[in-house]
């Protein structure tokens, strides 16, 4: 077992011990284990699964960040952090549409990478679902 901390912008989120922890970085999916190697990897906007030390799977909808394995800590800082139990998936849809409206439109106005970070986010609260 390892020691896993989640960590977002309003401040620490959530402990848990684990067996494994499922990323998804910039270069791919990788897996931590118990005594992996040192390690630093930037977080794309995903789903983070994890198994428990009472052997249950934990998945969180996850945005971008960093992963820090040192010494059976892995420290997880993103952007947002979201549990199934806590995401409106109502509010979700609603803001995936706005999103794909925003994108749609031709306007100058629209700023696309913002919509497109929206959209990514949303689109991965939902998958949750």
């Amino acid at each position: 077992m390892f020691t896993v901390r989640i960590i977002t912008p309003q401040g620490f989120y959530r402990q848990f011990q684990a067996s494994i922890l499922n990323l998804r970085t910039t270069n791919g999916q990788i897996g931590l284990l118990t005594n992996h190697m040192p390690l630093v990897a930037i977080l794309e906007t995903s789903i983070m699964n994890l198994v428990d030390e009472q052997k249950d799977r934990r998945e969180f909808a996850i945005g971008e960040g960093v992963v820090y394995f040192e010494d059976n800590i892995a420290q997880v800082l993103v952007e947002t952090c979201e549990s199934k139990d806590e995401i409106d998936f109502q509010r979700a849809q609603q803001a995936y549409e706005r999103a794909q409206q925003r994108l749609s439109k031709e306007y100058e106005d629209v700023d696309f990478q913002r919509a497109e970070k929206a959209l990514k986010k949303a689109k991965n609260r939902l998958s949750l679902q």
